[in-house]
């Protein structure tokens, strides 16, 4: 009397490899839909130099091996595994030559300021910093100490600020985000490098908004008077 070996997923049917294609599907792409690499002809990839330079930048932003005070805990913690920032393509770098940018992730002091744009100085154009909870932004409850910076922005130039005391690393990703977006910008428009600039800027850019909604609104409210007549009744 024979054994009858049981058949098991090693004996079903493996479907043959279709090859690789040749020319790559648009539908099918791995570059997000919104990035100005999509458009694709068979083999070649259609863009600026620049967004391709700004591409590849933002999705590589190595920041600096420096903590400073108690939100520095919060920043490690963001680059370990529950959040990990490395998703993103950010890594520590222990040397400021070899990073892109910085957290300020603390209160500074006179004593540290020197220290700071020391650090600033030494990393490679271009760069960014990203100030990161209320003593970095503003002095958080020290401001007004004799010894205290109000804010690090009167040292070296800030880019992105992150409220709070201090910011939840949720609140620290979305400030990452945030600087990948004004990376992918940098060469087609003017990034504003300080607070005041940034503010007259987002002011602007509401004028913008609240025109536009009102000229949107004087169109809705004609083609009604015309739909409809002063006395209420629709025109036969």
């Amino acid at each position: 009397m024979g054994v009858v070996r049981r058949r098991g997923r090693a004996d079903m049917p493996r479907p043959r490899p279709t090859g690789i294609r040749a020319v790559e599907q648009i539908s099918e792409h791995s570059i997000p839909e919104k990035s100005p690499l999509r458009k694709v002809v068979p083999g070649v990839f259609m863009g600026q130099i620049q967004r391709l330079f700004n591409w590849g930048r933002k999705n590589s932003l190595w920041y600096m091996t420096f903590g400073i005070a108690c939100c520095a805990i919060e920043m490690m913690a963001t680059g370990a595994a529950r959040w990990d920032l490395d998703r993103f393509g950010s890594f520590f770098r222990a040397s400021p030559r070899q990073a892109d940018f910085m957290f300020i992730s603390g209160t500074i002091n006179e004593k540290m300021a020197s220290r700071v744009k020391l650090l600033y100085d030494q990393m490679a154009e271009p760069k960014w910093i990203l100030a990161m909870g209320a003593c970095a932004c503003t002095g958080g409850p020290f401001a007004g100490l004799y010894n205290v910076v109000p804010g690090v922005d009167k040292v070296i130039p800030v880019d992105v600020y992150i409220p709070g005391c201090p910011p939840r690393p949720e609140a620290l990703l979305d400030g990452l985000l945030r600087l990948q977006k004004l990376v992918g910008e940098e060469g087609f428009r003017a990034v504003p490098r300080t607070a005041t600039q940034r503010a007259a800027d987002s002011d602007a850019q509401r004028a913008v908004d609240g025109d536009t909604q009102r000229a949107a609104d004087n169109d809705t409210e004609r083609a009604a008077d015309s739909a409809v007549g002063r006395d209420g009744r629709v025109p036969s």
